[in-house]
């Protein structure tokens, strides 16, 4: 078979999704990078300007007012002496520390080295020289020598003291001021990067979507479709419809299995073909076959009714004449003459059994009875009734163990056990009285019956010949029977569904052990072990 011919693209779709979704991916990952970089920058410019600026520029102005509280005060205590003026330098310095290190901060925010920072310093240091070498010299001559005391040189020096910290003061709240403008500047800027790169993200995450979706449909969603319309088109049952191998890379693999799977299910279905006219044509000839095995049984049927009748009646004829013969001239004639009278008539006898064995053994199976539950056990002691004279003529002991129910034709389940029985008390050593056990144990799904006797036994290389029929292993003179018997059970046993054997693992006398069925309803009728032996007549069976 040669493969399809092949109009596709070859690349493997696996791949190609995979660079797809790696190259989105890529990009929103950038794209949420950005993102999330802009928010993280976004929080720590609202941070700074919300706290560090807040609080230091909080710190300048709270700063600037009391220093000019603190300037009116001083230069209220200059000019009157009045201690009471100067409370207000209490109250600042008893004020709390700040929890914050507002410098640190700064620091952290703009480096050491910022101007800010350098404004600050220079703020402080203006600060300690107004007060430091102005305020409290000015101070101390007031409490000693009161206002008087206090050389005009010596204010005029204070106030541009103080005027030149004012100065550093304003720098520095203006620097502060700016700082925390460029703050809102980058906090401004950052968010529209922010909006910038959401919406970005958000686009793209819509574009990959779209991408991806158009992707599947162009290389997944549409060849497949066209794949399961083609095979629709197989599977209705125009095999010999070509499925177009087309596809990108899996797809189209996909699509070149399938059409090898037709081209193979094509193959198959014309040697399909094939063989049903061979079954057909072999159908016809066993049709044929079998009609033939009915005519032929219908000439057995004629043969049966001709051997019952037609033969049976001029046999009759011959055994009752040649009795009639040594009845009346026994005697009279010389001593070989009676003997071949004598050989007439067991002839003629023994013909009639063998025609009435042969047309028992041709009715098994051919003209039956009903199916239906049969205890073995009442099988066994009607068996042991007809047998009754033999069973007292020999001293024989017949006795059975638990046997169970089986399904099956009762007429011909007790003439099996009347011949395995017969022939168990037949086959006899010479004065040892017979014993015969009958026994059942369950395998799997089937009873296994035995037959066990103490007699002469069968020696095992003659084990599969005795269940052929017309084999004998004894001279008629010394045992009387047809051949039939064990065949006769075979045939039985097999027509039940079962076997039969010769058990040759025996050490004195015979085993014949055969299997039926077990019954199929669920609990199973045994009976106790008992003596059968017997008071009981029955009729003879089929001697082997």
């Amino acid at each position: 078979m040669t493969a399809p011919t092949s109009v596709r693209d070859g690349r493997s779709l696996r791949r190609r999704l995979g660079t797809a979704l790696v190259a989105g991916g890529v990009a929103l990952g950038v794209l949420a990078g950005v993102a999330g970089t802009a928010l993280v920058v976004m929080r720590d410019r609202q941070d700074a300007i919300t706290g560090t600026y807040f609080r230091a520029v909080t710190e300048v102005d709270a700063g600037h007012i009391l220093l000019l509280d603190a300037e009116a005060a001083i230069d209220s205590y200059l000019a009157t002496g009045n201690a009471s003026t100067l409370d207000v330098l209490d109250r600042i310095a008893e004020s709390p520390e700040p929890e914050v290190d507002v410098g640190a901060e700064l620091a952290r925010e703009l480096g050491a080295d910022h101007p800010v920072l350098r404004l600050r310093a220079a703020a402080t240091a203006a600060l300690d020289t107004w007060y430091g070498g102005h305020v409290q010299p000015l101070v101390a001559v007031v409490q000693e020598a009161g206002p008087s005391a206090v050389d005009p040189a010596d204010l005029r020096a204070e106030d541009a003291a103080f005027a030149a910290l004012e100065d550093v003061l304003d720098e520095y709240t203006t620097a502060v001021r700016e700082a925390r403008e460029d703050a809102n500047d980058q906090l401004r800027q950052w968010i529209g990067v922010t909006s910038v790169a959401s919406g970005l993200l958000v686009a793209g995450a819509a574009a990959a979507g779209v991408a991806l979706w158009v992707s599947l449909r162009r290389w997944v969603t549409d060849p497949l479709a066209a794949l399961a319309s083609e095979a629709r088109v197989v599977a209705g049952g125009d095999v010999h419809h070509r499925v177009d191998v087309t596809g990108p890379g899996e797809v189209g693999d996909l699509a070149g299995d399938v059409e090898l799977m037709r081209e193979r299910l094509v193959v198959l279905l014309d040697e399909s073909a094939r063989a049903r006219e061979e079954l057909e044509a072999s159908h016809a000839a066993l049709e044929e076959q079998a009609e033939e095995l009915r005519r032929s049984n219908r000439d057995l049927e004629q043969f049966a009714y001709v051997a019952s009748h037609d033969l049976q009646e001029p046999l009759r004829k011959v055994a009752s004449f040649t009795q009639l013969l040594s009845s009346r001239y026994r005697g009279q004639l010389d001593e070989r003459a009676d003997q071949y009278i004598d050989f007439a008539v067991d002839g003629a006898k023994r013909m009639q059994r063998l025609i009435n064995d042969l047309l028992g053994f041709s009715r098994v199976g051919r003209i039956g009875t009903e199916v239906t539950d049969v205890d073995m056990r009442a099988v066994v002691d009607q068996v042991v009734a007809d047998l009754g004279p033999l069973v007292e003529e020999t001293g024989a002991q017949v006795t059975a163990g638990e046997l169970p129910t089986v399904r099956g034709e009762a007429p011909l389940l007790v003439q099996l056990v009347a011949n395995l029985v017969g022939n168990a008390v037949k086959f006899r050593r010479p004065g040892v009285p017979p014993v015969v056990r009958l026994e059942a144990e369950r395998v799997g799904d089937v009873w296994q019956f035995s037959c066990r006797d103490n007699g002469i036994g069968i020696d095992p290389q003659y084990a599969e010949r005795v269940f052929v029929i017309f084999q004998r292993l004894h001279a008629k003179e010394v045992y009387e029977g047809t051949g039939i018997g064990l065949a006769l059970c075979k045939k039985i046993v097999e027509y039940h569904g079962g076997d039969i054997w010769v058990d040759q693992a025996v050490g004195e006398g015979s085993v014949v052990r055969w299997t039926l069925p077990a019954a199929p309803a669920p609990g199973t009728t045994v009976v106790p072990d008992t003596d059968l032996g017997g008071d009981h007549a029955q009729e003879g069976p089929h001697d082997d």
